[in-house]
C-alpha cells in the first residue's frame, strides 16, 4: 500500500475516532471541542508514546498536508458567494472591522514587544518568535501550515511546530475561556438570550442531526450526465488555486527585476500561496458573475469542500506537532500564549463596551473566538449567546470577515510580517504595528464614534 494512501487513511481513522469520542464523552461535549482537534490530539498522543509503534508510512505526509489544504480553504472563501456592495458591507461592519483590526494588530504589538524585551534576551528565541501569536491565534493551524515554506526558507522550520502548538492552545482556550466569559455575561446581565448546555438536546450535544432534520449540504447545479456537480465544484476550487499560483509566479518573476533593496527584503519570493488563492477565488467569482455563469457554482457545496479540507488540515497539523521542539521552548511559548489570551480578554471586557453601541458582548465574543482559533469558534460562541440571531452580531461579523481576512489572520499582512521581522528586525515591524493600532483608534474616535455607531 502506498505511503499516500496510508497517510490519508491514518487521518481518516483519527477524524472518525475524534467524532466518536466527541459523541460519547460528556466532558468533550461541554468543552465544544471539534472532532478534528480531538482526533489530532489523539494522534499526537499515540505518536509520542514509546509503546505505540506506528509504521512511519501511516504519518509520513502529515507535516506536508496542511500546507496544501490551506490553499483549498482560502480559495473556497468567495467562490459561489454573493458579493455585496462595498458600501453596504462598510455601513454594517465598520465597527466590527475596526475592533477586529485593533485586536489583530495588538497581537503583533504584544508578541513582538514581549519577544524584544523578554523572550529573545532571556530565552534566546528566534527573532521571529513574536509573530507566532498572531499566526497561531488569529491565523490558526491553516495559516501556520501555509507559512511552512516561509519558515523553511528562512531556516526556522521549528516555527511550524511552535505555530501549531500556539494554534492548538488558542483554539482550546478560545472555547474554554469564551464559555467562562459567557457565564460572566449572564451573571452581569450583559446578555439575555443565552442557551445553556443543559437546554440543548442530546443530538446538539453530540453534534449529530436527527434524521428528519438533516439539512442539505448544497445544491446540485448541473445534470450529472454532463459532469458530476461535486466534481465541477472541486474543479472550480482548483481553478482558483491555479490563479493564485499564477500570481505567485508573477511575484517571483517581479522580484528578479526589483531593486536590490527590495530583493533583500525577500518578501516577494517568500510570499506564501494561500492568500493568493483567496484572491484567485475572488477573481474567479467576479469572472463568473461578469459572464453570467455564477449559477453554476453553489456556495453551499464550496463551503462543504472548504470545511472538509479544514478538518483534515487540523487533524494533520495537531497530530504532527514535534513535542521535542515544544519542550525546548515551553516557557517562552507559555508566556506568549498567556499574554495573548489576556490581551484578547481585555479586548472583550474593556475595548468592546466602548466601541460597540449595541450588542457589544455578542459582537465581541464572536471576535474573541475567531481571534483565538478559527471563524467556526467565533460562530459557536456567538450562537451560544444569540441562538436566534436577534442582534446584528452575526451579520456584522460575517461582513467584517470579508474585509478582515484578506489582511490579517492569514491575509496579506500576516504573510508579509514574518519575512519582514526576519530581514528588518523586531523594532521596525513593531513600530508599524503600533502605528496601525493608533490609526484604528483614531479612526474609531474620529469616524465611527461621530457617525453614531457607538454610544457616548
Amino acid at each position: 500500500m502506498s505511503v499516500v494512501v496510508t497517510s490519508f487513511c491514518g487521518l481518516c481513522v483519527l477524524l472518525v475516532l475524534g467524532k466518536v469520542l466527541r459523541t460519547l464523552v460528556p466532558l468533550l461535549q461541554r468543552l465544544y471541542l471539534p472532532a478534528s482537534v480531538i482526533g489530532g490530539l489523539l494522534g499526537l498522543l499515540c505518536l509520542n508514546q514509546p509503546f505505540c509503534r506506528i509504521p512511519q508510512e501511516w504519518y509520513a505526509y502529515w507535516t506536508d498536508i496542511p500546507g496544501f489544504l490551506i490553499n483549498i480553504v482560502f480559495a473556497a472563501l468567495f467562490i459561489g458567494a454573493k458579493l455585496p456592495r462595498l458600501g453596504d458591507v462598510w455601513k454594517l461592519a465598520a465597527p466590527q472591522f475596526c475592533y477586529g483590526q485593533l485586536v489583530a494588530w495588538g497581537q503583533y504589538v504584544i508578541g513582538l514587544g514581549l519577544a524584544a524585551v523578554l523572550l529573545i534576551p532571556v530565552f534566546h528565541v528566534d527573532r521571529a518568535f513574536g509573530t507566532l501569536l498572531e499566526i497561531g491565534f488569529e491565523g490558526g493551524h491553516g495559516t501556520v501550515g501555509g507559512l511552512s515554506a516561509t519558515f523553511d526558507h528562512f531556516g526556522w522550520p521549528v516555527g511550524r511546530d511552535l505555530g501549531y502548538t500556539t494554534a492548538t492552545a488558542g483554539m482550546v482556550l478560545g472555547i474554554v475561556i469564551g464559555m467562562a466569559l459567557i457565564n460572566l455575561a449572564v451573571q452581569r446581565g450583559w446578555v439575555k438570550n443565552v442557551r445553556q448546555f443543559s437546554e440543548q438536546s442530546i443530538h446538539e450535544r453530540r453534534g449529530i442531526y436527527p434524521k428528519k432534520a438533516q439539512p442539505p449540504a448544497g445544491r446540485q447545479t448541473v445534470f450529472s450526465d454532463s459532469v458530476d456537480s461535486l466534481a465541477l465544484h472541486i474543479a472550480a476550487i482548483g481553478m482558483a488555486v491555479l490563479i493564485g499560483y499564477g500570481i505567485k509566479i508573477l511575484l517571483v518573476a517581479l522580484n528578479t527585476v526589483m531593486p536590490a533593496s527590495v530583493q533583500n527584503l525577500q518578501v516577494l519570493q517568500s510570499f506564501p500561496l494561500f492568500p493568493l488563492c483567496l484572491i484567485g477565488g475572488l477573481i474567479l467569482q467576479k469572472l463568473l458573475i461578469s459572464i453570467r455563469l455564477d449559477a453554476l457554482v453553489d456556495h453551499g457545496q464550496i463551503q462543504r469542500l472548504g470545511g472538509a479540507a479544514l478538518d483534515f488540515l487540523v487533524v494533520a497539523a495537531v497530530a504532527s506537532i514535534r513535542l521535542d521542539f515544544v519542550a525546548a521552548y515551553w516557557m517562552p511559548l507559555l508566556i506568549l500564549i498567556v499574554a495573548g489570551t489576556l490581551w484578547n480578554v481585555f479586548g472583550v471586557l474593556f475595548i468592546a463596551p466602548r466601541l460597540f453601541r449595541d450588542a457589544w458582548f455578542e459582537r465581541a465574543i464572536a471576535e474573541f473566538g475567531q481571534s483565538m482559533g478559527v471563524t467556526a469558534t467565533g460562530l459557536l460562541l456567538l450562537r451560544t449567546v444569540d441562538p436566534e440571531n436577534k442582534t446584528v452580531a452575526a451579520s456584522a461579523f460575517g461582513y467584517k470577515q470579508l474585509l478582515h481576512e484578506p489582511i490579517m489572520g492569514g491575509g496579506i499582512w500576516t504573510s508579509l510580517a514574518l519575512p519582514l521581522v526576519i530581514t528588518q528586525g523586531n523594532l521596525t515591524v513593531w513600530l508599524i504595528c503600533v502605528g496601525m493600532m493608533i490609526f484604528w483608534l483614531c479612526f474609531w474616535y474620529l469616524v465611527i464614534r461621530r457617525q453614531g455607531h457607538v454610544s457616548r
